[in-house]
């Protein structure tokens, strides 16, 4: 009996150790990753605002890609391949979601459309508790170094960063050709 007394705090302390060595291996890999599914991540509060007019989806055209989705400030929306949309998963957390951050729903969850199909829009819950807004599911984010309205600095980046459109595709430049793919920008 008294080897087990002495047994149980090691196992625990085992255990710790090993919840310990786990929590911090999955925060290594969440930092270089985009996949981070499962980490609890606060990323998608302190990603940016992209201001008050946050849950407002409208259309905006551009010369190259077409007819894009844009937030209420004019901002192009883009969609992450690595992300699913059935069922809609976001991937793009802590440093990822700092340079792409979600465009997040309002209070009430209910978007404000301009030129979008209401039956398209909808959530994803981010592994924080935010809701983020999904256009046919994919869910949508901002590039930070679009610094002004209209500007698509994020159409391409790394071959899994796209514009999207106001059915929730990629958008794709109007002569048919294949994007560019910037890199050193994406995840």
């Amino acid at each position: 009996m008294t080897t087990t007394g002495r047994t149980a705090p090691s196992g625990r302390r085992l255990t710790l150790l090993a919840a310990g060595a786990l929590a911090a291996a999955a925060l290594v890999a969440g930092c270089g990753s985009s996949s981070s599914s499962g980490s609890s991540s606060s990323s998608a509060s302190s990603t940016g605002s992209p201001g008050a007019t946050q849950g407002t989806l409208a259309t905006e055209h551009d010369a190259t890609l077409g007819t894009l989705v844009t937030d209420g400030q004019g901002y192009t929306l883009y969609r992450f391949d690595q992300d699913t949309s059935n069922p809609p998963a976001t991937h793009c957390t802590d440093a990822c979601a700092s340079l792409w951050p979600p465009e997040l729903a309002n209070g009430s969850g209910s978007a404000d459309l301009k030129g979008i199909d209401a039956k398209l829009v909808s959530t994803v819950t981010r592994p924080d508790g935010s809701r983020q807004l999904t256009l046919n599911g994919w869910p949508l984010y901002r590039y930070a170094p679009d610094t002004k309205p209209g500007e698509t600095k994020g159409q391409g980046v790394d071959g899994t960063w796209f514009a999207a459109t106001p059915t929730g595709d990629r958008a794709m430049p109007v002569s048919g050709g294949m994007p560019g793919t910037p890199s050193g920008g994406g995840y």
